[in-house]
């Protein structure tokens, strides 16, 4: 067959992905944004090169042997590029995600034949529950067994020294000056970076990052964006390749994602809104004479379940209702100055019921951290009357913590959400936990529309 225009295998089709203009997102841009399309990558992501390249030296090094097994922290998107190259190599493949990633990831991954573990996002890496940790931990106990660890592994970074960055520099024939992409593991930055700045010094790399990652001077707290942002820094990132980062908020981010899918007929991803969004922040001030190149990570496939899904980002409180919403029931100036009432897990039993009592609140989240928390922060709730009825049984619990006792958390309602929907979730639970922008913002119950005259005229209108 090697007269015929046919791959080998799968493997053999991964890179020379396409570059496509973004001519309505970019329209108001001073000059030309395209866009690196890793999507067509048989995997739908970037991540099929490296996978590629840390078996292929895993493999040289004698690191991992015939019917071994791959073991991975993942977002998904090297899960997937490991398992292609397991499906073709006869591994077997065991991933480990954290619990904020979507759901048809989890099933993509099962569908290749791997196995998945998820653990909580809400955790410190060095913690045990911890993604990473897990992952740590099933490579000691399982026998023939490897860890790429895309984070710390320089063949990461090398697949897209060798393929990506050559790939921009002719296709764009060096007219390239500014390179835009997110920094996960840092692999893409740091070899395209380094490839093109070898080529002209001048080139500017850009990280696009999530708010809260450490790569734009977060602390690591929990974002809603999958795959792109850190909490910690791996050895794949080189600071020293990138010339600045720009931080973008989830809800910037989802709603670029958005804008380019039904502007421009490209579904991406949370983490290709985010290089998009920071794309057009560095593109302010520049010429005509500049090319900003925006590497697209992945397809937006992967996010159906929470970024494409209504009833998701209205639950997250990322979309606005029309008439009368949430924030119109909590009252005048809720939206700049909320109060969120919360419990820590490590607060006494006693001190959470006081809280209740003080805020004349039946339930109270339980929340690690200070304002502004994160979603992914919440672990939990308490009422005082399920903890009364356990003191009456056993009155030390006073003094235990909470995290000891407490319920699952609160249902949650979006702080652009219809009044209406906040009436029957109330039916649920006398106190909903209000999101803004994936974020708790404040309690609603059922004062807050007793007490609203516009929200009872409005029930009222819609009852009849």
């Amino acid at each position: 067959m090697r007269d015929l225009d046919v791959a080998d295998s799968v493997l053999d089709l991964v890179g020379n992905t396409p570059l496509v203009k973004l001519p309505r997102i970019g329209e108001e841009s001073p000059c030309p944004i395209v866009a690196k399309l890793e999507t067509t990558n048989p995997g739908g992501s970037s991540k099929d090169r490296p996978a590629i390249t840390m078996i292929d030296e895993a493999e040289k090094a004698g690191l991992l042997k015939p019917g071994g097994t791959i073991i991975e922290p993942t977002s998904g998107n090297t899960g997937v590029g490991l398992a292609i190259v397991a499906a073709q190599r006869g591994y077997d493949c065991i991933f480990v995600m954290t619990d904020k990633v979507s759901s048809e990831k989890v099933t993509l991954l099962e569908a290749y034949g791997a196995e998945v573990v998820v653990c909580p996002v809400a955790v410190a890496p060095e913690d045990p529950r911890s993604y990473y940790s897990t992952a740590e931990r099933l490579v000691q106990e399982i026998p023939n067994a490897y860890r790429p660890n895309q984070y710390h592994n320089q063949a990461n970074p090398k697949a897209h020294y060798e393929s990506t960055g050559p790939e921009i520099w002719e296709q764009t024939k060096g007219r390239v000056t500014h390179f835009v992409a997110g920094a996960g593991t840092g692999g893409t930055i740091t070899g395209v970076g380094k490839f093109l700045k070898e080529q002209n010094p001048g080139i500017q790399i850009i990280a696009a990052d999530p708010i809260n990652s450490v790569y734009s001077g977060g602390n690591g707290r929990p974002y809603l964006v999958e795959g792109v942002g850190e909490d910690f820094w791996p050895d794949t990132y080189d600071p020293e390749i990138v010339d600045s980062t720009i931080a973008i908020s989830d809800a910037e981010s989802f709603s670029m994602a958005h804008r380019v899918t039904t502007e421009e007929g490209i579904l991406i991803g949370g983490s290709g809104g985010t290089a998009v969004a920071a794309a057009l922040e560095a593109a302010k001030g520049l010429t005509a004479d500049d090319l900003v190149v925006v590497l697209i990570p992945d397809s937006g496939r992967g996010y159906l379940s929470k970024v494409f899904d209504k009833t998701w980002m209205a639950n997250m409180g990322f979309s606005k209702c029309e008439g009368i919403s949430v924030a119109e029931l909590l009252g005048p100036g809720s939206a700049d100055n909320p109060e969120l009432i919360y419990v820590s897990p490590h607060s006494k039993v006693r001190h959470a019921i006081e809280t209740m009592r003080k805020h004349e609140l039946p339930h109270v989240p339980v929340a690690k951290g200070e304002m502004p928390i994160a979603a992914a922060e919440v672990m939990g709730s308490v009422s005082e009357d399920s903890l009364m009825q356990k003191s009456f049984d056993n009155e030390a619990i006073l003094d235990e913590s909470v995290e000891e006792v407490m319920d699952p958390a609160l249902p949650v309602i979006g702080l652009g959400e219809s009044a209406t929907t906040a009436v029957s979730k109330l039916e649920i639970s006398p106190v909903l936990l209000v999101l803004d922008a994936g974020k708790p913002h404040a309690l609603l119950t059922e004062s807050h529309v007793m007490n609203s005259e516009i929200a009872k005229q409005h029930l009222e209108v819609d009852a009849k």
